[in-house]
């Protein structure tokens, strides 16, 4: 009769890693996170605008016309779509920050009396 091999024993699955508190997740991935969703949105946004909006039309406040090229206003309106659109993510991702655990101070570690 001949031995059967011996084998080892199956490893369990591994349960999956829950994701990391905002709070433990690098300061330039969070900047990422906000940034790049925003270059993106801005190139949108100005888009749109301009299919609507000729750049030629522009005035300052209604009275003056803007004597800037075409590509110096694309620039422009594409850096304030930009900006104001991280903004918002910005301030989403402030307001979703968890808070953090309150410090306890040495009163808090002294043994109450009487227990």
């Amino acid at each position: 009769m001949s031995a059967l091999p011996l084998q080892a024993p199956p490893e369990p699955p591994v349960p999956p890693q829950p994701p990391a508190p905002v709070h433990e997740v690098p300061f330039a991935s969070r900047v990422l996170a906000v940034l790049w969703p925003a270059f993106v949105l801005a190139g949108v946004q100005e888009a749109l605008v301009f299919v609507v909006v000729d750049p030629h039309a522009l005035e300052w406040f209604g009275s003056t016309p803007i004597d800037w090229s075409v590509q110096a206003i694309y620039t422009v309106t594409f850096l304030i779509f930009w900006v104001t659109t991280a903004t918002a993510g910005a301030l989403t991702q402030l307001l979703l920050a968890p808070e953090k655990p309150p410090r306890r101070g040495p009163r808090e570690l002294r043994p109450r009396w009487p227990a």
